[in-house]
């Protein structure tokens, strides 16, 4: 009896009769793809680190990591059911983030690309310490510019310039042929040309 009362003083004495272990990342998605918004939450939690640590590395901008990180989890969310568990969730997420920013970076040479395009090389700014100042500058520039573009211009030079679509999904897209598509993308240019000339002059207020 003694050695009874002995083993329960020592349980009654013990931090918790039953450790509650947590669930893996293969029970969480299964609750997230349930729906449960919780286990998304524990999720994140659990691997938001890596994930900006990592990206941080890539972009050496601990804000535009977050921006990617967090825009990586909302895919993983949206796409939950998609997910077929093999035991490497982690993983999958870096995938997410590193297309992310591969596509961010592509969509940014196109911009760079598309301002080649409408600028004349005499009338390019020089280089300077501030290039990259202005090279921020002359995208908004560029975009605002854009924006002012009648819409049948303006569709098939984003699709193309800024999405990458070749002319024939453009033309499918904006139901025309692929000549029609051409002829607008090459006039949209030069009304582009002649929107940022002033621009490039220095002649802006």
């Amino acid at each position: 009896m003694e050695a009874v009362r002995l083993s329960q003083a020592q349980m009654l004495a013990a931090p918790s009769e039953l450790l509650v272990e947590e669930d893996t990342d293969a029970i969480l998605m299964v609750r997230v793809k349930a729906g449960d918004r919780e286990a998304f939450g524990d999720l994140v939690e659990r691997h938001k680190n890596a994930v900006v640590n990592y990206l941080t590395h890539m972009t050496r901008d601990r804000d535009r990591a977050e921006e990617l990180a967090q825009e990586a989890f909302l895919r993983l969310y949206l796409k939950a059911s998609q997910y077929q568990e093999r035991g490497q969730l982690v993983a999958y997420v870096m995938r997410i983030a590193t297309n992310l920013l591969r596509s961010q970076e592509r969509r940014s040479l196109r911009w760079r690309n598309l301002k080649g395009r409408v600028v004349a090389n005499e009338e390019a700014p020089e280089p300077s310490p501030q290039s990259e100042v202005l090279s921020s500058e002359a995208t908004a520039e560029v975009a605002s510019a854009l924006e002012s573009l009648p819409p049948r211009f303006r569709a098939p030079i984003v699709l193309r310039e800024i999405e990458g679509l070749s002319y024939r999904e453009i033309a499918t897209a904006l139901r025309c042929r692929e000549g029609t598509v051409k002829s607008r993308i090459n006039r949209g240019r030069e009304h582009l040309r002649v929107l940022l000339t002033p621009y490039w002059k220095g002649e802006t207020p």
